[in-house]
């Protein structure tokens, strides 16, 4: 019986690269905290992984020019993108909270760390059914 590695790993290969593009948007917020005009922005994980599982996720979007936005779902995509709603904003006009952000960086990060826990516990399990040992 062949094995459908996409169905053993369950969601959690989505979620890695989910939480990678989150820890990116987060730096890029931390790296803008002084930036005046500039809107903090972040993933809605939710939504995105909603998306990335369903079988919609799958269709892409014709594009007739190489000047169109990529819809690639793996590339720079800024569809799970949502602006930040800030606490106090600063009078420059930039709504980056900085411990705001470190906080999201560091749930995330540990977030990260479990979902990189299982999927080495799954393939950790897989090997030992192929050896044997």
């Amino acid at each position: 019986m062949p094995l459908n590695l996409d169905a053993y790993l369950g969601v959690h290969q989505d979620a890695l690269k989910l939480q990678s593009k989150r820890m990116e948007v987060l730096a890029n917020n931390l790296a803008n905290v002084d930036t005046p005009n500039y809107k903090a922005r972040d993933v809605d994980f939710k939504s995105a992984l909603a998306a990335a599982g369903s079988p919609e996720a799958s269709v892409k979007m014709a594009t007739t020019s190489p000047q169109h936005l990529s819809t690639d779902p793996s590339g720079d995509s800024t569809a799970s993108l949502k602006y930040r709603v800030p606490l106090a904003p600063a009078l420059d006009g930039n709504t980056v909270d900085a411990q705001q952000e470190q906080a999201a960086f560091a749930d995330n990060t540990v977030r990260y760390q479990a979902t990189l826990t299982f999927l080495t516990s799954r393939f950790r399990n897989l090997m030992t059914a192929i050896t044997g040992s």
